[in-house]
């Protein structure tokens, strides 16, 4: 396609802004669209073979997604996942027995991302975003100060204070991933499960709940409407028409009665219904994307006007917009005006209409783009004037307007809409229908229709003036969190406010606020004040703070999606950030909480020995910085996961693994200073990246996958030595004793290294379709891998992500849907403790203070005291 420039298409905007000066940028801003670099680079070779026959063929060499593709590969492997695995998993666990003790919050705190004591090269302090806390993919709020967030897999929080001093009222539900929250006409809350963002940290749900009280009571299982015909879907929004409310899910589009609750959902439409669950083409590798259902716009002067988004974000033929013919049947639209219509040209995409009804807007993502722009996949903004969804729709903003109208995205590779597939709202003022807001990865305002835009809340501060890096000489206002997904509006106290959930939370400012001469806010407040934790973790890590005089305190660190490393020391009531960007796998020395490797992307790896406190002097003297860059070579080709696994030899902590392609062994701890200093201890072979790795005594053990999807989907185990001697790969064959799903994690005995354990990911073949499915998920060798057993017994069939050996002999293990303990000697396991919510335990770690760790990916990090596992808890006559 040719590209077609602003004056072309008439665009015109009342302001712009000139690109920053590099010398305004710190090294975080300046390193974001390099990591774009590579990602759009490859996107277009995944383009081209899927344009020579490979279904979907972008989606797995378009690493700007592989964040979010790595979930949901873990979880799928080798096949797909039939309806109600993971609510069957829920049963199973109501029945098990618990051991005694209570698990305790740890991040029940502010999470301060602006915390000026970590301002060294990699930090992200003064971007702006101030307090910040996971995803929220969800918001609805009415006029009494009532809001309600939900956390993309945290669950739904209550603030009766228009925001702030939040309550969870969600945590009885099996499911805590937010697809949409809506209040209906009678102010009931209607809870959608199922992260709809088309990404892997994206959870499926099961179905939709609904509260008759939202303002006093809370959400429990006999709330779900419908029987099981939403269960394992995804759901993009609920919207009211009439006497129905309209599903958008990844099943297709399905209603439900307003006023009778009981009885089935009823599918609608669904563009490829034999790629329904019990069609013929159930059981296609490429099911989970045929019938992906965005948005529902309805006529306001005549509600029999229906018209539904459909669409892939990578592309596919169904693609479109369908509205219901004469015949009752529902056909695609061929023309809307300047609104696309082809399948090349319409992705994600989002509606929203004026109250008045003269007006419906809509924002727009082009697989097109996606597949072959290096700078955004925004098709663009549209309106209808008429106020009907069927148009005729008019252009009102695409990538370039809006990069003109004040926004940080200026750098290359980097602009307005380059992550449009999963950053998208929409709201428009109820007093003037030419008012709007647009939710992209920044948020934009436009009081025209459209006409003109700003950006009262940019990506960031680092571009512009106001910004330095000591806060003392910042003029800088608070700006929102990144990457957007959720907006409403709602008044307390007689004003009306617009809240915003986004990759850090939830923000708000007054919905006719102020902005200064560049168009941003200066009224942004983040409601993020540490009651509602949504933290999405992928790693923790502890050890004993050297500035806590007691010898007793610690510091607690962990990696977080899109909220960069988090740090929390003896006697902070705030916890900080000291390493920017989205945080990974990390390496802690238990012995000194300051000694931190943090990664970032691909492998790419910081270190620092005093936790990264650093007052920004090494702006103008490099000696100063305190971090250093100590990444393996495979993270020059991002030759690994987006999350890659990094560990210490548990006998030798000096000695470390970093998986990729290769296994990269180095020996001098935390005193590494460069890239040079890894060693290749052995090639994984070219497609194969590591999943799992660790170490003992110098035996080293790797999990590999590749293809990791379920498009030929393969794993494997790799032992070997730290000194890259007696490499091999064990004998894994796919109806072996091991399932032939993705290797997740491994415990290896200190005292003996031949003998090792190993979980597995994604679900038994009882719900898994693909080839050597398998049952189990932990597994046990004795002799280096030659031999398993499995131990999994009555653990719920559910994906499992990591194995602790504890001090006392027995294990402890995180799964998706809680931790578990098996006492030494015996066989059957137990849920460790109460309190925990039910969500995923990605990374457990024993602390230097006898306390077990659990880094949950939506709830934060919780605690246990590991002196309740004694001798007691084996006497329940397992054998």
């Amino acid at each position: 396609m040719c590209a077609v420039t602003i004056t072309a298409l008439g665009l015109t905007t009342a302001q712009a802004v000139a690109a920053p000066t590099p010398a305004q940028r710190p090294w975080q801003a300046r390193h974001l669209a390099d990591l774009g670099r590579s990602p759009a680079q490859q996107a277009k070779a995944g383009a081209a073979a899927a344009r020579a026959g490979g279904e979907d063929g972008s989606d797995e060499a378009e690493n700007s997604a592989e964040a979010t593709e790595q979930f949901t590969e873990a979880r799928t492997a080798p096949g797909l996942v039939a309806p109600g695995a993971y609510s069957a998993a829920w049963a199973q666990l109501q029945s098990l027995p618990h051991t005694v003790g209570s698990w305790t919050h740890v991040t029940d705190k502010p999470y301060n991302s602006d915390d000026p004591r970590y301002r060294d090269t990699d930090s992200n302090s003064g971007a702006g975003a101030g307090n910040v806390t996971g995803r929220v993919t969800g918001i609805a709020a009415d006029d009494a100060g009532n809001v309600y967030a939900g956390g993309a897999n945290g669950g739904v929080y209550r603030s009766r204070s228009g925001g702030g001093h939040w309550q969870a009222i969600s945590d009885r539900l099996p499911s805590l991933s937010t697809g949409a929250l809506s209040l209906d006409g009678s102010g009931r809350l209607w809870y959608a499960t199922g992260e709809a963002n088309t990404g892997g940290t994206a959870y499926v749900g099961t179905g939709v709940y609904v509260l008759a009280d939202p303002e006093h009571g809370e959400f429990r299982p006999g709330d779900r409407i419908g029987g099981t015909e939403l269960e394992s879907t995804v759901i993009h929004a609920l919207r009211f028409n009439g006497d129905k409310v309209w599903a958008a899910t990844s099943r297709g589009v399905w209603t439900h009665s307003t006023t009778d609750l009981s009885g089935p959902w009823k599918l609608e439409f669904a563009p490829n219904p034999t790629f329904l669950p019990g069609g013929a083409d159930a059981k296609a590798d490429n099911a989970p994307y045929k019938n992906i259902a965005n948005d529902i716009a309805f006529d306001p002067k005549d509600p029999s006007k229906v018209v539904l988004a459909f669409g892939w974000r990578s592309g596919d033929a169904y693609n479109g917009f369908y509205s219901r013919a004469a015949d009752g049947s529902w056909q695609r639209l061929s023309s809307l005006g300047d609104l696309p219509t082809d399948a090349a040209d319409v992705g994600n995409v989002t509606f929203e209409r004026s109250k008045d009804g003269s007006r419906y807007y809509a924002v727009d993502e082009s697989p097109t783009k996606l597949a072959s722009d290096p700078d955004t996949n925004l098709q663009g903004v549209y309106v209808s004037k008429s106020g009907s969804p069927l148009g005729p729709w008019t252009l009102v903003a695409d990538s370039d307007k809006l990069k003109d109208s004040g926004s940080a995205q200026q750098d290359d590779y980097y602009h307005p809409g380059i992550q449009s597939w999963y950053n998208q709202f929409l709201q428009v003022d109820p007093n003037d229908a030419d008012h709007v807001y647009l939710g992209l990865e920044e948020v934009y305002e436009s009081r025209n229709g459209g006409a003109d835009w700003t950006t009262p809340g940019p990506y960031w501060n680092f571009y512009f003036p106001c910004w330095d890096i000591d806060p003392a000489k910042r003029t800088c206002s608070q700006t929102p969190h990144s990457d957007q997904h959720a907006v409403a509006l709602g008044s307390y106290q007689g004003r009306t406010t617009v809240y915003v959930g986004n990759d850090g939370g939830i923000y708000s400012r007054p919905l006719n606020g102020r902005a200064d001469s560049l168009g941003h806010a200066t009224d942004w407040t983040s409601l993020n004040d540490g009651t509602m934790d949504t933290l999405q973790y992928y790693s923790v890590g502890v050890g004993k703070d050297p500035a806590d005089r007691s010898g007793k305190g610690v510091i607690v660190s962990g990696g977080l999606q899109d909220n960069g490393q988090s740090i929390l020391r003896a006697h902070d009531k705030v916890m900080g950030s000291n390493f920017g960007g989205d945080g990974g796998d990390s390496i802690v020395d238990p012995n000194n909480g300051c000694n931190i490797a943090a990664e970032y992307a691909y492998l790419e790896m910081r270190a620092t020995q005093n936790c990264a406190v650093n007052d920004g002097s090494w702006e103008d003297d490099p000696s100063k910085a305190t971090t250093y860059d100590i990444a393996p070579p495979d993270n020059d080709t991002h030759a690994a996961r987006f999350i890659a696994p990094i560990a210490a030899d548990v006998k030798n902590a000096n000695t470390w693994v970093a998986g990729g392609q290769h296994v990269w062994v180095q020996s001098k701890g935390f005193a590494i200073r460069s890239s040079d200093e890894w060693n290749a201890a052995y090639d994984l072979g070219a497609g194969h990246v590591a999943t799992a790795v660790a170490s003992s005594g110098g035996t080293v053990y790797a999990g590999w996958c590749g293809p990791c999807n379920n498009q030929g989907f393969t794993r494997g185990i790799a032992v070997g030595n730290a000194d890259g001697t007696g490499w091999h790969q064990l004998n894994l064959p796919v109806d072996g004793t091991l399932p032939n799903r993705y290797v997740s994690s491994f415990a290896v005995d200190p005292a003996n290294a031949k003998h090792v354990l190993v979980t597995f990911s994604g679900f038994s073949r009882a719900w898994t379709e693909g080839p050597g499915a398998g049952i189990g998920h932990v597994f046990e060798s004795r002799d280096g891998g030659a031999t398993w057993t499995d131990i999994s017994a009555n653990l719920p069939d559910v994906p499992t992500n990591t194995l602790r050996l504890l001090p006392n002999g027995g294990l402890a293990l995180g799964t998706d849907l809680a931790a578990f303990y098996r006492a030494p000697g015996r066989k059957n396991w137990k849920v460790i403790g109460d309190g925990l919510p039910t969500t995923t335990v990605m990374q457990l770690r024993t602390g230097p203070d006898g306390l077990l760790y659990a880094g949950t990916h939506g709830r934060g990090i919780w605690s246990y005291d590991l002196d309740r596992l004694g001798s007691g808890e084996g006497d329940d006559n397992q054998q």
